[in-house]
């Protein structure tokens, strides 16, 4: 099959794009909004952390903004996950690229079962979905052909 998957994603939405192969293009599949990734770490948790004493006797508060940021991510990340492994068993894609941060990008190679993780051909750690989709073949370049 010589359909390729490329899933364009960070932590507050993305965009699964579709190559059938050189001088094809890009065709889009799939907006994925997720809206709870563009929250800032204090609008998760919004009730004050607890305080604790440590070793020393010092009073400090306590954190959990960044776990809950993690928290969400992970959960993104699987949900993705669970929609790339859905369409191989489908046979919809013979080869999948990931792009995204580096942190995410992380999370998504972790959360793909074998399968579907050995059709990953290629990886780019950068934050693209910003990036019109008109232009992203240009950031693509040597990671899928044109």
């Amino acid at each position: 099959m010589n359909t390729t998957w490329i899933l364009v994603a960070h932590r507050g939405g993305a965009r699964l794009f579709e190559n059938l192969g050189p001088g094809k293009g890009l065709q889009l599949v799939e907006d994925i909004p997720h809206p709870e990734g563009r929250l800032k770490s204090g609008e998760i948790n919004a009730d004050k952390p607890g305080r604790a004493f440590d070793t020393f006797g010092r009073r400090h508060g306590m954190s959990q903004e960044h776990e809950a940021a993690d928290q969400i991510s992970r959960m993104f990340a699987r949900h993705l996950c669970n929609k790339l492994e859905k369409a191989r068993a489908e046979n919809r894609f013979g080869k999948l690229v990931l792009v995204a941060e580096p942190r995410l990008l992380g999370e998504l190679r972790g959360a793909l079962d074998k399968p579907t993780a050995a059709l990953v051909g290629a990886t780019l750690d950068k934050d693209l979905v910003g990036v019109e989709n008109r232009d992203l073949l240009r950031h693509l370049d040597g990671v899928i052909p044109l």
